[in-house]
């Protein structure tokens, strides 16, 4: 693989673009995929990011461009400036039909797991899916026990998405030995490292599911910690000795995701965490003792980018950073079902250059590629920034920049 420099900013720009704004594919090229034997398609196992429903065939989970092989989760809106498109039998993603920009994408590939069922008749494929090339996302609980209470997160739309989508995805809750199966099957074919996570559930009882289920993947498996790569994602406990159990257990990375940096927002956008959770400064406090447990880059915390002003985003960026934290924003997507729908998030001007900042802040930092890779995943523009750079993984090439 190989481009210009410039061509690899250009691609990066139409990422944060793609995720700001999503893609437009029409539904001819959406049913017509072969998503049974070729292509990977989206699993709404937790949120919905599209920008508009859509029920009546599967729908691709992502895509890469072909020169650089930048890869980027699919976020379908029929409304978009964005499209791909389809010529004899190759795709296109194209700005204001071709004139501005105009470059050739492969849709993300099925790995084998997804045609394989458990020991108690499964699809796998609902159980862990492929969440950017050699990592898998295991969604455990696909709703939140904060809705009873009436305070889920207002940008969150994981109960909304089950309600729309747990059946028709057949979307349950997984135990630790289907978990296991499937892992011990997809790191035969390349996979390299997963993360576990799930609304709250009731009683707060994660560390003691989380600890079966790395038991149990270790002992279907036969791979040691480091081999397996596990992340769990959990919410802030009140007792921050809890974190020791999950790195004695055998995890190699944590996350508590802080989703917002401004104390008074975080209090309005996340009444639950901060209700229940001993608010932004236990929170904060988690992230800092789970550095001191696990060591520098094994924690990660991510915000959702555009529901305060960038300053203060940045700010807490860089302070995490700083302390050898993963830190990154998503971009806030107003999603369907969530509190926000409706709300418009940032321009996607303003998404990039947050983006660009935070690969600046992280460069200053020192924070090595193969940390982001566990902690992150390379579906986001900060991933591509690395590579343009040409950071790669052990078995991967890098990328070859020409001209």
């Amino acid at each position: 693989m190989a481009i210009t420099r410039k061509q690899g900013l250009e691609q990066i720009a139409i990422l944060v673009q793609q995720e700001n704004e999503g893609v437009n594919i029409s539904l001819d090229i959406i049913k017509n995929l072969d998503y049974q034997n070729t292509y990977l398609e989206q699993v709404r196992a937790c949120f919905d990011w599209n920008f508009k429903t859509y029920l009546d065939t599967k729908i691709p989970r992502g895509f890469r461009f072909k020169n650089s092989g930048f890869f980027a989760q699919l976020y379908w809106n029929p409304k978009a400036e964005l499209e791909i498109v389809k010529e004899g039998e190759k795709f296109f993603l194209i700005k204001n039909g071709g004139k501005d920009f105009c470059e050739e994408v492969t849709f993300e590939r099925k790995p084998a797991y997804y045609n394989m069922r458990t020991s108690d008749g499964k699809d796998m494929s609902r159980i862990a899916q492929s969440y950017s090339k050699g990592r898998l996302a295991i969604t455990y609980s696909n709703e939140c026990a904060l809705k009873d209470k009436g305070l889920d997160c207002l940008f969150c739309n994981i109960n909304a998405t089950k309600k729309t989508f747990s059946e028709h995805d057949k979307i349950e809750w997984k135990n630790a030995r289907q978990i296991a199966e499937v892992v011990t099957e997809a790191y035969k074919e390349g996979f390299h490292g997963y993360v576990l996570t799930g609304g709250f559930v009731p009683e707060r009882r994660e560390v003691e599911y989380y600890i079966d289920v790395i038991e149990e993947v270790k002992d279907a498996s036969g791979l040691s910690d480091e081999e397996i790569h596990g992340l769990a994602a959990i919410g802030a406990p009140e007792d921050l000795s809890i974190i020791e159990k999950y790195k004695e257990a055998g995890y190699s990375m944590i996350a508590t995701n802080l989703e917002v940096w401004n104390k008074d927002l975080f209090k309005y956008i996340c009444p639950g965490k901060d209700a229940l959770c001993g608010g932004r400064e236990n929170w904060l406090n988690t992230v800092k003792h789970e550095v001191e447990v696990f060591g520098k880059w094994n924690v990660r915390s991510l915000f959702v980018g555009g529901l305060e002003t960038k300053e203060s985003l940045l700010e807490g960026v860089d302070y995490l950073s700083s302390i050898g934290v993963v830190a990154d924003a998503s971009i806030w997507k107003p999603c369907i079902g969530s509190a926000l729908e409706g709300h418009c998030s940032p321009t996607t001007e303003w998404h990039q250059e947050v983006a660009e900042r935070i690969y600046q802040i992280h460069k200053k930092n020192g924070l090595p590629y193969e940390k982001l890779y566990y902690a992150r995943g390379e579906h986001w523009p900060l991933a591509a920034y690395f590579q343009l750079d040409g950071a790669h993984m052990p078995w991967e090439k890098p990328l070859e920049i020409v001209g």
